[in-house]
């Protein structure tokens, strides 16, 4: 009897998302439909499952809040809702959910204050928010100033930052904190000892402090110990560490002011990660540069670069890309087809590709 092939397996049912975010050792993303999913490490209950196993593929936030952005921090997570409402879960240690306890949530759990955001950052032990007033809140731990209050104490609740500046966007760091005026400009405050405040100094600051150099910035994000953002003009400009070549200038310098990223790209937007830096530009392709030794910058190989390098390999091909945000080891994007994918560090599943091995190379997030 001739026996008949098998048939083909059915096609994957792979979700569409409309924006993720890397955290330190978990992912967070939202769906095209709406939904919010979560994977990686829950040690803490960072994933909102209200269970603490960790999760190798996309795992339903519990609830039934509807956010229109996640951010994933060191231990924890944030979210805004449509309504503009803050919640947070996960590690509470300092108080970096802002709901005015100590005590870790598996669940969203909504901040005090009452505050209607549009943004919302998460770092290692504390957030920021940005409200639809153009002010920034912070809270969570305040040992270097982070929270832009004046003060060095810890906050379980938001605290305004002081200094009456209207903000257009706020990124926090592993203790520092960015943002931008309306008007471009670009202020930092918190832990300075390498230079990623951009002032010319390594000082600590607790009041908001100008980036040195009278650029206007687009957009800023705040890495671990460095700083990244793209001009009005697409110019992307680093500072701080840069002791595995993070800041792109084709050296492992440290900078306290910003150093202009080599290889003269136009960047739509940019991420700082752990000691990476990603970006992408005006055509859509990804671009990283910094540590690689767990396949961070996504090209295949894990060689540190000093300035950016494509993301892909000949035989992969080169994604477009509509969207990319960094975590603390990995990197993960968004397609214009709204394909999600994630490369770098995968210890704890935070690629989301069903396995714990790193990958070099982006690998699309599983069903």
């Amino acid at each position: 009897m001739q026996t008949l092939p098998s048939p083909p397996p059915p096609p994957l049912n792979y979700m569409t998302f409309g924006a993720i975010s890397p955290g330190d050792a978990h992912t967070c993303g939202i769906t095209t439909d709406g939904a919010s999913y979560c994977w990686g490490d829950n040690f803490d209950g960072q994933l909102g499952t209200e269970t603490p196993s960790d999760r190798l593929t996309p795992t339903r936030v519990a609830g039934d809040l509807h956010f229109t952005m996640l951010d994933a921090g060191f231990r924890h997570t944030c979210g805004v809702t449509t309504v503009g409402g803050l919640y947070c879960w996960g590690h509470n240690g300092e108080g970096e959910l802002g709901d005015g306890t100590t005590t870790n949530r598996t669940m969203p759990t909504a901040a005090l204050g009452g505050l209607e955001l549009v943004s919302v950052s998460a770092s290692a032990t504390h957030s920021c928010g940005l409200t639809t007033s153009a002010t920034v809140y912070c809270w969570g731990s305040n040992s270097y100033g982070e929270l832009g209050d004046g003060t060095t104490t810890q906050r379980s609740s938001p605290v305004l930052v002081t200094g009456g500046l209207r903000f257009a966007g706020v990124s926090t760091g592993y203790a520092h904190t960015c943002a931008i005026t309306v008007g471009g400009t670009a202020y930092c405050w918190g832990d300075n000892s390498d230079g990623q405040l951009g002032d010319s100094t390594t000082t600590n600051q607790s009041t908001p402090a100008r980036v040195h150099g009278g650029l206007l910035f687009g957009r800023v994000r705040a890495g671990y110990l460095h700083t990244c953002g793209i001009t009005t003009a697409g110019a992307a400009y680093c500072w701080g560490n840069n002791q595995e070549g993070q800041l792109g200038d084709g050296t492992s310098l440290t900078q306290t002011t910003p150093v202009a990223v080599k290889n003269g790209l136009t960047f739509v937007t940019i991420s700082a990660g752990f000691a990476t830096s990603c970006g992408v530009t005006i055509d859509g392709q990804a671009y990283c540069w910094g540590r690689n030794s767990r396949g961070e910058l996504g090209d295949g190989t894990t060689t540190n670069r000093l300035m950016p390098t494509p993301v892909g390999t000949p035989a992969l091909g080169a994604l477009s890309i509509a969207m990319l945000n960094s975590g603390g080891g990995h990197t993960c994007v968004v397609t214009p087809e709204a394909a999600a994918y994630c490369w770098g560090m995968n210890g704890n599943g935070q690629l989301g590709d069903g396995t714990t091995r790193d990958r070099s190379t982006p690998v699309r997030v599983a069903p």
